[in-house]
């Protein structure tokens, strides 16, 4: 990818621009590499702005991502308002398997979404201040509320604290199970010189659609 160079930004609408090329550069980034492998270096010289400059925009790597994560999250809830099923003329245990593997789909569909949400706990929001943070956690409430209210015009059974706890643990189940999904190349030769090990080798998409399923049941029979 070249590097785009930029004069100095003199207003708003200049400024508001540089931000969404420093988000399009990571996001292209994270296309070739892992979040581990995505440096503030290599993102300032790709965009064209020296890496000071780029800490204007953002006060770190890890904003920069967390901001790509909230968008992320928002566009794949924009997309599962359009792809889950509609109507709950069919029984409870076929709109369970239907609603997990949409969200399954959707989510094997979205690998930078996947990468960043296994990354957040644990890196992103490690870098950050209590600014930013904050505000992350704002739009992750926001979106995860918005999840629980799409699961429930699925599932309605569920009710309302039975789909808010399900979308968290959706949130949860698909950034853990990207990273274990993600082998790294002495785990991938190990797989294949060894074929018992190669049977702990895990489908992301098919591990997300299982457990989720098995979940939303769980939380069907429970009580309360």
């Amino acid at each position: 990818m070249r590097a785009v160079t930029f004069r100095r930004a003199r207003n708003e609408e200049q400024r508001a621009a540089r931000r969404q090329a420093i988000l399009h550069t990571a996001e292209a980034m994270l296309a070739e590499m892992p979040v581990a492998e995505l440096s503030l270096n290599e993102l300032s010289r790709r965009v064209g702005l020296a890496k000071s400059n780029v800490l204007r925009y953002f006060e770190s790597r890890e904003a920069v991502l967390l901001e790509l994560l909230d968008a992320a999250w928002r566009e794949w809830l924009d997309a599962l308002a359009v792809a889950l099923p509609v109507g709950v003329a069919v029984p409870v245990d076929e709109r369970i398997e239907q609603l997990a593997a949409v969200l399954a789909r959707t989510l094997v569909e979205r690998p930078i979404l996947c990468e960043l949400g296994s990354a957040s706990a644990a890196v992103l929001e490690r870098n950050v201040s209590a600014e930013v943070a904050a505000r992350f956690k704002r739009a992750a409430l926001a979106d995860t509320i918005g999840l629980g209210r799409l699961v429930r015009g699925v599932i309605p059974e569920l009710g309302e604290v039975a789909a808010a706890r399900f979308a968290a643990a959706t949130v949860l189940v698909a950034g853990s199970l990207w990273a274990y999904c993600q082998p790294s190349p002495a785990m991938l030769a190990a797989y294949a010189a060894d074929p018992e090990l190669a049977a702990m080798r895990m489908d992301f998409g098919a591990a997300v659609r299982d457990l989720l399923a098995t979940l939303l049941a769980g939380l069907l029979a429970r009580p309360g």
